[in-house]
């Protein structure tokens, strides 16, 4: 039997999962998933947070933990390595007790000391624990995995994960990583004008409205869903969301009818679904020579549903795949930590657990 913690530490939300395995099948998972703005938090509360999710998932004896990293981009640190530096070395402090595995870019696990003398290597490798996972399952496939920040595509081929770019600078050249997401991203990054009574209008470039007050007005979410600030630290209902949309457009709930705000929510909707397509009709293109087979789609993480399976059906995709089929809804939003949870227990189990 094994018990890991797997966790992936983003530079906005904190995913962990607990698994139980037995003879190399999973037999008990649970994830939480932990909103920490680490550029707006004190960077040193990380610690607290990361002894929280330990304790509520599991405060027993653990065989092993797995970390993915990508809070590194964030702008509370000058460099990415200061970044993994101090996160590594917060991982230390909380779980030095257990035996604690780093994954790189090429889903190899690295011990923390290993970790630290190659830091670029282990920062935002968490698509590489997805793609692994998947790996298991779907032999030749492409993964959207859309969360609150931005957007993974990752190909498989031949039962291994076929990414080309190794890092985020990368990934943004060649359509594996779109920065649009279902929460935080700002409209103005979106569109740069909107249909309002039969003309275009341009669009502010401040930050008055992020995607969660889109999806918000459109259904696609909830409000407990939408866990992340508002541009305005006003709340989360409909009418506030539209208020904030409005002032995109240089307007207010005043000026536009709930009618015509509904519109301009729709229409950065579909953009947004296009600017996922562009990416993954991008990777379709690249890997199509190398794989003979007509190639599924799997859609993973918050927006799985209104995005990623959305993009992949404006891309011409046929068959799109729900990883919430194979992992239950809370792991699939969280697949990273999943992944390399299911990874570090492959590993202390000497062969690759099913699910």
């Amino acid at each position: 039997m094994a018990k890991v913690l797997g966790l992936d530490i983003g530079g906005a939300n904190i995913k962990a999962t607990f698994i139980k395995t037995q003879d190399a099948v999973l037999k008990e998972h649970k994830t939480i998933i932990e909103y920490f703005p680490i550029w707006k938090n004190e960077k040193t509360q990380l610690e607290k947070v990361l002894t929280k999710l330990k304790k509520g998932l599991n405060d027993s004896e653990l065989d092993g933990v797995g970390v993915t990293i990508t809070a590194e981009l964030s702008d509370s640190y000058f460099t990415k390595k200061e970044g993994i530096y101090h996160v590594l070395n917060s991982i230390k402090k909380v779980f030095g007790s257990f035996p604690t595995f780093v994954l790189d870019v090429e889903a190899n696990l690295l011990s923390v000391k290993d970790a630290l003398e190659v830091p670029l290597k282990v920062a935002s490798a968490n698509w590489a624990a997805t793609g692994w996972m998947v790996s298991q399952l779907i032999k030749n496939c492409i993964i959207v995995d859309v969360g609150s920040t931005t957007t993974s595509i990752i190909p498989v081929i031949n039962g291994k994960t076929g990414a080309e770019g190794r890092t985020d600078f990368e990934k943004l050249q060649n359509g594996e990583l779109v920065y649009s997401g279902s929460l935080r991203t700002n409209v103005a990054t979106i569109v740069d004008s909107i249909p309002v009574r039969g003309t275009m209008a341009c669009v502010s470039s401040e930050l008055f409205a992020q995607s969660g007050d889109i999806h918000l007005i459109l259904g696609n979410i909830r409000e407990e869903d939408y866990i992340v600030e508002t541009c305005d630290g006003r709340g989360k209902n409909k009418r506030e969301c539209m208020a904030r949309l409005a002032r995109v457009v240089c307007a207010d709930i005043d000026m536009l009818t709930e009618h015509e705000i509904s519109d301009i929510a729709k229409f950065v909707y579909n953009k947004q679904v296009e600017q996922i397509a562009k990416g993954l009709k991008q990777v379709s293109e690249r890997i199509k020579p190398l794989i003979q087979e007509k190639v599924n789609v799997v859609v993973t993480g918050f927006g799985r549903n209104f995005l990623a399976k959305k993009a992949a059906e404006k891309a011409g995709f046929k068959r799109v795949i729900d990883m919430k089929e194979d992992l239950g809804v809370e792991a699939a939003i969280g697949s990273p930590s999943v992944g390399v949870a299911l990874l570090v227990a492959s590993f202390l189990e000497g062969k690759n657990v099913k699910w």
